[in-house]
């Protein structure tokens, strides 16, 4: 998703409910309000059986071991220095939670005969977990944007250029890794056992870890709106239903049909393609700009095709209609706005200069159009509950006073039902989940729906976090954040500034967990944006430092909200397959710290090496917010941005109402996403055409040839990470001043 996680559109699996009761059909029952629903008797043993089951498996020793761990942190390596290396050159990383899941399963698959205890569903989450949470530390800790900025585009007059030692550069990502996961600690309770919020991503990657451990019957559990787990049935062929009710057989099947030694083949198979490309490309870097356009056009407007396997895979897992909007995005932006910019004399210099081309210039458009589009739907998430519940609540209110039961307040909304969004509520608070089987008799619970409606069962009070660790971790990752800003930077970020940025981190987060669950994309390049926005009105522009303090705002804010995504992805897949949360939660801190150590000693590698901005790395990211900085602070826009960028704006305001108006239709697809659209525009062509041809082969495979996503999502993973690792051997080549041919 550009700068965000990973993937802007919804997997197949949005959710996964429990299937009709086998209870005969022609048989009358009082309970049975539509067809095909369960007895009440039926679901509530269904919902004790989900409660044994989470309970069964959150007590599973192997929940939290040391070679869970060790085997996460390796993957996270991985998936680290791939993230670094093409954060640098476009802002996109991934946290690569299907991948992971099966790297992990076929190396204990392999020592299988060595190993004291088998490897479990639940040992698989950690070490997912573990290798997710190391694995996006290099955007979690702003080394893919704001750090850049800092080193190389921040200006004297602003106190720049500021380049940090590396145990500073640790500092400042250990300062930034814990207090996002803290805080997620009571969302989860919230988005995934009361709302039920889907998390794509999450539920995905529980469902490949189901179909590669075979019998394990994991994702029509716990996740369903009656949760089931029939102990008669743990031993049959995993089955996810729709919403409806009626079984998906047929994907099902096919995922089942689809052995781990054919996925871990096919994984190797598009590693070593990609590796031995991104080896080619360093004694041959033409191949890295193909002039498919003629000459011409590559020279004088930097049309060229980079025609990375690694970037056809970005385009593969980000889906079609991502693609196609970033397209449009460098049509408009490299087709249209470039050359007129260039020819009105708007952007005189060369076209690839970012101060004086029209490279720079469609920049500051493109910011406008990710402004809009952020304070629109992140503005919709925050209000929506106003909007579905406002009514009720005014109701209740005007009740409440009345009868002056002045305590009533406070459980406004609380009784409603949890399909909709409720405040958030602290983790010590319990849920009430009736389970006796004593039938109509059972008090407040009449019918099989008002069942469905109630929360998710959780795991038992000892798997889960405790309130003491929340508060205290919270506190203390809170207090380190602000102490580690404050010694890397002194004087130069006031106190306040970082406190309130903090704070303002732990609310935006929110929104990004809620947009996370709902639609798979986790809008930190938004989030940080409002950040800068907002810093911008409470931060006078005669401050000399303003920048720099605008700057240090958005990296924490965007920090707590990937963290908070990341965790909560995390536990669904975890909730849905029954791990103990408080081991993943353990695991994620474990990730987080190890990966803000490696981020920095790898950012230090990488631009010890290689010229940032240079051919390679251009950060085109690290442009994005050093212009939003000043372009919210006041400073100097080029001749005719301002209009240009007012009514891309305006134009993008009412496309993203659109989109939200027509969430869920037909239609909506066609709707331009205004976050695609913008790195469409400030990415140079070459990248964002190879994402083109990822996302035409999803659209082949999954909507002309309707097959199974997860052989081409294995794909893709393979031919990312392929080029990720092999870039390590380019490094050392680089490193060595080998020549090129």
């Amino acid at each position: 998703m550009a700068p965000d996680r990973g993937s802007t559109r919804s997997p197949d699996y949005h959710s996964i409910s429990t299937p009709p009761s086998n209870s005969n059909p022609n048989s009358p029952n009082e309970n049975d309000d539509y067809e095909g629903s369960d007895s009440l008797e039926e679901a509530q043993r269904r919902r004790s059986d989900a409660r044994r089951f989470i309970a069964s498996h959150a007590s599973e020793g192997q929940n939290f071991t040391l070679r869970g761990i060790l085997v996460g942190l390796g993957v996270g390596l991985v998936i680290c220095f791939s993230n670094m290396y093409f954060g640098l050159q476009t802002g996109w990383i991934s946290s690569m939670s299907m991948p992971s899941s099966l790297i992990g399963f076929a190396f204990f698959k392999t020592f299988a005969k060595h190993l004291d205890l088998p490897f479990t569903p639940v040992e698989n989450v950690l070490v997912q977990s573990v290798a997710g949470s190391m694995g996006t530390m290099p955007l979690g800790c702003g080394f893919v944007g704001v750090m850049p900025a800092l080193n190389y585009l921040l200006k004297k007059d602003e106190q720049g250029p500021i380049f940090l030692s590396l145990w500073n550069l640790i500092l400042w990502a250990l300062g930034l890794a814990f207090f996002g996961v803290v805080f997620a600690v009571p969302l989860r309770r919230q988005v995934i056992i009361r709302e039920k919020l889907k998390f794509p991503s999450g539920t995905a990657t529980a469902l490949m870890i189901g179909v590669l451990h075979g019998k394990e019957a994991t994702v029509d559990g716990p996740i369903s709106r009656t949760t089931s787990l029939d102990p008669t049935s743990r031993d049959e062929p995993l089955a996810a239903y729709s919403d409806d009710g009626t079984a998906d057989v047929e994907e099902v099947n096919k995922g089942q049909a689809s052995s781990w030694k054919a996925k871990v083949k096919l994984l190797t198979i598009s590693f070593a393609i990609s590796g031995a490309y991104t080896l080619g490309t360093y004694f041959f870097p033409i191949l890295r700009n193909l002039p498919v356009f003629g000459f011409a056009l590559a020279e004088n407007w930097l049309w060229t095709l980079n025609p990375s396997l690694a970037y056809v895979g970005q385009g593969i897992i980000m889906g079609p209609a991502t693609t196609t909007h970033m397209l449009i995005g460098a049509i408009v932006g490299w087709g249209i706005l470039s050359p007129l910019a260039k020819n009105r004399g708007w952007a005189p210099g060369p076209v690839d200069d970012w101060e004086t081309g029209s490279k720079g210039w469609i920049v500051w458009v493109s910011l406008a159009i990710m402004l809009a589009d952020s304070v629109i739907s992140l503005g919709y998430i925050a209000l929506r509950p106003v909007v579905i519940n406002g009514g009720e609540w005014v109701a209740d209110v005007r009740r409440i006073v009345r009868k002056r039961d002045w305590k009533g307040l406070l459980q406004i909304g609380s009784n409603k039902p949890t399909w909709g969004y409720a405040p958030i509520s602290g983790e010590g608070e319990e849920v009430a989940t009736p389970l006796t089987p004593n039938g109509p008799e059972m008090t407040g619970i009449d019918t099989p729906n008002e069942i469905k409606d109630l929360p998710e069962p959780d795991a038992p009070p000892e798997h889960l976090v405790n309130n003491s660790t929340f508060v205290v971790g919270l506190v203390l990752s809170i207090v380190f954040c602000v102490a580690s800003i404050r010694i890397v930077f002194g004087a130069l970020v006031p106190l306040y500034a970082t406190i309130i940025a903090v704070f303002m981190a732990l609310i935006l987060s929110i929104m990004g967990v809620r947009a996370l669950g709902e639609t798979d994309l986790n809008p930190v390049s938004g989030i940080s944006k409002l950040a800068q926005l907002f810093f911008a009105l409470i931060v006078p522009q005669s401050n000399k430092n303003s920048v720099l303090i605008n700057l240090i705002a958005g990296a924490v804010s965007e920090a707590g909200a990937l963290q908070a995504g990341d965790l909560m992805q995390d536990l669904k897949t975890g909730h849905l397959l029954g791990a103990a949360p408080n081991a993943q939660f353990w695991g994620q801190i474990i990730g987080s710290a190890v990966g803000a150590v490696v981020s920095a000693l790898i950012y230090k590698l990488y631009t010890s090496v290689y010229e940032v901005p240079g051919d390679l790395f251009q950060v085109p990211t690290g442009y994005v917010w050093i212009f939003t900085a000043r372009l919210v602070t006041g400073k100097g826009l080029p001749y005719m941005a301002w209009q240009w960028a007012f009514g891309a704006a305006v134009i993008f305001t009412a496309v993203t109402a659109v989109r939200i108006i027509g969430a869920g239709k037909k239609w909506h697809p066609y709707i331009p996403g205004g976050i695609a659209v913008a790195v469409g525009m400030y990415n140079v062509p070459s990248f964002t055409l190879a994402r083109a041809v990822g996302g035409f082969v999803n659209w082949y495979w999954k909507s002309y040839k309707r097959r199974e996503e997860t052989p081409i999502v294995v794909l893709a993973s393979g031919l990312i990470l392929g080029e990720g690792v092999v870039s390590i051997l380019n490094l050392l080549l680089a490193s060595a001043s080998v020549t090129h041919l």
